[in-house]
């Protein structure tokens, strides 16, 4: 049965940092420096909202068990920002679904947040309790360094802020941030992060990725488009080509197939454990290899 990792322990492990000449917080884990995107492995897992068909989404018991479980590389979390400016961790725009409470999630401040509790859905296997949901910089502090992160900017107007939050804990490079809007991805790319951008199957019909090969780092596409869509994102040139939201080893096997080397889930326990078969697509030509497109 998977239990509730003890935030009192959670709380300890964040102290455990040293403050280096810059003022920079650079936990003792780092040894030489943090981890980083570049040092990622050919296919990548990431836990989307921590693995939100495994754990609690977006909490912080929910990433610690898809850190300590180790079948994901990156931590996917969403960010909104509160009316005080403080950045939370929470994907809605209201607190009805995933929380005892309800209404927007600007209203609050940082004093108000204290009291939100997250409620676990009652389909998550194992026994969860209700915590509160974490501000962007505990989940900064907790993992930075310790394994890639991305979150997803859901109020563009905060990026300022997330920046100087990155930048200040020297994690310009092991911090994704995402959006579905490519002048954000730009903006993104412009303060110094690295940027994400994800497309709807919809979307993926007249998008044309080559464009934005000058500044998003990653393109995170929808496993539910068509071949010819998904080939052409993964001959776009952008570095790296994840699959989203994929929850089935069809869906993901597909996707390698098609040329992605990345995999964003709900499941990672359940995708990273089961083996990759071979898939023969319905559209011929679809190849996968890599490259511009012409």
């Amino acid at each position: 049965m998977v239990t509730r990792t003890a935030l009192t322990g959670i709380a300890g492990l964040t102290s455990l940092a040293l403050v280096g000449q810059s003022g920079a917080i650079t936990p003792l884990e780092w040894d030489a420096g943090p981890l980083t995107v570049a040092a990622l492995p050919r296919v990548v897992y990431t836990a989307h909202r921590g693995g939100a068909r495994e754990v609690p989404e977006n909490s912080m018991t929910g990433l610690m068990a898809a850190y300590e479980r180790g079948t994901a590389q990156v931590l996917d979390l969403d960010t909104r920002m509160l009316r005080d400016g403080t950045m939370v961790v929470m994907h809605d725009a209201t607190l009805n679904r995933t929380t005892y409470m309800g209404g927007p999630v600007h209203a609050l401040d940082l004093r108000d947040w204290q009291g939100v509790r997250l409620r676990p859905r009652d389909a998550l296997p194992g026994s969860w309790r209700s915590e509160r949901p974490p501000t962007l910089a505990e989940v900064l502090d907790r993992f930075g360094g310790r394994v890639v992160l991305m979150l997803e900017a859901k109020d563009p107007r905060s990026l300022t802020a997330i920046a100087a939050m990155i930048r200040e804990r020297g994690l310009t490079r092991s911090v994704l941030v995402n959006s579905n809007r490519p002048a954000v991805a730009l903006r993104t790319h412009r303060l110094g992060l690295l940027s994400q951008l994800w497309r709807s199957a919809h979307q993926m019909r007249t998008d044309r990725p080559r464009r934005w090969r000058p500044f998003v780092d990653v393109l995170d596409v929808d496993h539910k488009a068509r071949d010819r869509d998904l080939v052409r994102a993964v001959r776009s040139g952008i570095p790296r080509v994840w699959a989203h939201t994929v929850v089935t080893p069809a869906q993901r096997d597909r996707a390698l197939a098609l040329g992605c080397d990345g995999i964003i889930t709900d499941a990672p326990g359940r995708l990273a454990r089961v083996r990759v078969r071979a898939w023969a697509g319905p559209e011929s030509g679809a190849g996968g290899q890599r490259g511009a497109m012409p």
